[in-house]
């Protein structure tokens, strides 16, 4: 049987470019799984293995493998950095219990490298921290330990010191056995010295373990007392504190290194073992109900109790579909039949496999604790439980954002469309950040995403892995209309032509909801003027409306409907009758509740170089945007605004121009926010024009 505590279920996660690609390359070197080394920016890394990721240098699916170390199975996600790619990084910390974060020894703690720590304390996920790159120019291992303090607002625990910095980094001395690691001039891994830590970092040395026996023994009181009565814990007992603390998420043991140069890989690998947890460490998945609230149930990690699982990933590879599934308790086997309480339908599962980023090993079986694929699973989509038949139960479902941004595209021959069809069906299943719809009045196929990167992969994709030639439409802006006044009205529905009539007749009030609210319906109806039993299509009625806002035709948000009254005919009145008085009344009262147009703000966080920050600040500025906050680095300064979508499109090209190609940066949808009235005007416009072709 499998020892459960010996498996380590571990992200790598950081911002663009802080290097965790190519600390998994190493990880995977040292633990014997690969051979040759591939390097990111030749295009060779074994877990970037997309076209697109090769070329552009970049993660764009998470990539699952799984080795070897100390005598500890690793199940190991390399995620992506980009932010249009979040979700990925989102999914992957659902079902793993533990994280290395990579921070650039540089570039410090950076936009996404916030987004994806936010990700990982809302999924209580344990972590190590690991300060990469400490070989490149401008790298500052205590400004990073710094900034994890201020500006993550973490509580990070210094393991190791740095021997050396930038082209001099050679080694690290590690605090707990006070021995220096030297690592030599080739760059293999194993090339390295334990030897007395130099003599000018000794004071250092003794200051910071010092502050790391007084952060671990806060865990144990019987140690803290003995430590402050002058007497210093045992090796293993600041360790088994240091587990403690780190699973509790009151600290986060931190190193440094060089994943490119092979050096201060070990220590990680060492850490990742004795301090992150293992399955039966972390707290249980919480089981729903159909409509997702917890049930009270948990699945617990335990081969013996009935299979929970959870689906966290699609990916369509060359050998058809294949589905990633955490266990969570009981096993699955090849031949087994499982229940997906989604769809309430069962399936075999034909064949396991074991993944090593896109090659496979065949397994007869798997249990509590591990991560696999299945292959061809059919009904099975991302956030999905598969539980044994005989003891259902579901998981807590995964939530994903509503796409902020859409293109048109159509298939350039004829022939396209049906394999076009086919090709977004299965990207769909990839990525649930990912949707499509046609426009019923044009006929036109609609992407929607998390962004410009984010859709023009996807065309990207499109072409390349499917071989569908698309023509591509400008991007257009998710908008979305509400009301600024409370209005009483009154709207009678009656039609007596021919067999039996229609009447119904409400009563109602329509005013703007708190912010985010969506659509919200009451009924405060006394004395039956309106049956109880139409109450349901009048509310019905109105939701139906409100995909079609009156200004432009967009969805319409944060509104509440109350019934207060009303009026129906013994004979004539029915459900189809109130449903239709509540289309009539929404088209009759919107126009006259001050209705407006509000555009998605975006979060943006751009890094110039110290001389380009007013030329970027100003272009800011022109494009509508908000400064929230300027904060000057070793080597440039990061600027933090609020901009709307709308002003964003082709930002990356002016800013290159702008930064001489030094300027980087990163958006997220933050809110939506009242659109000012000529831009409204714009786009009502637009819209208006769009309706008069179709």
């Amino acid at each position: 049987m499998t020892d459960i505590t010996k498996y380590r279920n571990i992200g790598i996660f950081a911002h663009v470019d802080a290097g965790k690609t190519t600390t998994t390359e190493r990880i995977l070197k040292l633990t014997g799984k690969i051979h040759k080394t591939g390097e990111v920016h030749d295009g060779e890394a074994t877990t970037d293995f997309m076209e697109q990721e090769a070329e552009r240098g970049i993660t764009i699916q998470s990539a699952a493998t799984s080795c070897q170390w100390n005598g500890h199975r690793m199940n190991i996600i390399d995620t992506p950095g980009h932010v249009d790619f979040t979700i990925e990084v989102y999914r992957s910390l659902k079902v793993l219990d533990g994280g290395v974060g990579v921070f650039c020894g540089s570039g410090g703690v950076e936009p996404q490298s916030e987004t994806n720590w936010r990700y990982a304390n809302d999924s209580e996920v344990a972590r190590v921290i690991f300060v990469n790159k400490l070989d490149r120019m401008g790298a500052d291992f205590y400004r990073v330990v710094d900034q994890v303090e201020n500006v993550l607002d973490a509580n990070p625990m210094v393991m190791v010191l740095p021997i050396g910095i930038e082209e001099d980094f050679t080694g690290v001395v590690d605090l707990l056995t006070r021995k220096a690691y030297i690592w030599d001039d080739t760059g293999l891994p194993e090339n390295f010295t334990v030897e007395e830590p130099p003599a000018d970092m000794l004071d250092k040395m003794e200051e910071y373990r010092e502050k790391l026996i007084e952060m671990a023994v806060e865990q144990d009181d019987v140690l803290m007392e003995s430590y402050l009565e002058g007497e210093e814990p045992s090796i293993d007992d600041i360790k088994r504190c240091i587990r403690k603390g780190t699973i509790a998420l009151d600290f986060f043991p931190t190193y440094c290194g060089s994943a490119f140069k092979n050096k201060g890989i070990q220590l990680v690998l060492d850490a990742v073992v004795d301090y992150l947890p293992n399955p039966t460490e972390v707290k249980p998945q919480p089981e729903t109900d159909e409509e997702g609230k917890e049930t009270g149930e948990f699945a617990i990690v335990d081969p013996a109790k009935p299979l929970r699982a959870l689906a966290f990933k699609i990916m369509d590879d060359r050998f058809g579909a294949l589905t990633f599934i955490r266990i969570y308790s009981g096993v699955m086997n090849k031949g087994d039949t499982v229940l997906n309480t989604f769809t309430g339908k069962t399936e075999r599962i034909g064949r396991l496999v074991e993944m090593h980023a896109n090659d496979r090993i065949e397994l007869n079986g798997a249990t509590a604790g591990d991560i696999i694929a299945v292959v061809g699973m059919k009904d099975v989509q991302t956030g999905h439980t598969l539980c044994d038949p005989k003891h259902p139960g579901t998981l807590e479902p995964m939530v994903f954002p509503d796409p902020v941004i859409s293109i048109a595209v159509s298939p350039k021959d004829k022939g396209g469309s049906e394999k076009m069809g086919i090709a977004i069906g299965k990207m769909i299943k990839e990525d649930p950040s990912f949707r499509v719809e046609t426009d019923e009045d044009s006929g036109e196929t609609i992407l929607k995403g998390m962004g410009e990167l984010h859709l023009d992969i996807k065309i990207d994709i499109l072409k390349r892995t499917h071989g569908v030639d698309v023509s591509v439409g400008k991007p257009q802006v998710a908008y979305r209309e509400t009301i600024t006044q409370r209005l009483e009205d009154s709207y009678t529905h009656k039609k007596q032509s021919g067999g039996s009539g229609q009447f119904g007749k409400i009563d109602y009030v329509i005013e703007p909801a708190e912010t985010g609210e969506g659509y919200s319906f009451e009924s405060k109806v006394t004395g039956g003027n309106v049956p109880r039993e139409y109450w349901p299509a009048v509310e019905k009625g109105f939701k139906k409306q409100m995909d079609k806002g009156v200004l432009a035709g967009y969805p319409c948000v944060d509104v509440k409907v109350t019934l207060m009254d009303g009026g129906f005919h013994a004979v004539d009145s029915s459900a189809v009758a109130f449903e239709l008085a509540a289309n009539g009344a929404y088209r009759q009262s919107m126009p006259k509740a001050g209705p407006q147009l509000m555009e998605p703000i975006m979060k943006v966080d751009v890094f110039s170089p110290d001389d380009n920050v007013g030329d970027v600040i100003g272009d800011l500025n022109r494009r509508r945007g908000m400064i929230k906050s300027q904060d000057a680095g070793a080597t440039g300064v990061r600027i933090k605004a609020q901009v709307p979508l709308s002003e964003m499109f082709g930002y990356i090209g002016d800013l290159r121009t702008m930064t001489s190609g030094r300027g980087q940066f990163s958006m997220e949808f933050e809110h939506y926010m009242p659109c000012p009235r000529n831009i409204a005007e714009e786009v009502i416009k637009e819209a208006k024009e769009r309706d008069a072709k179709k």
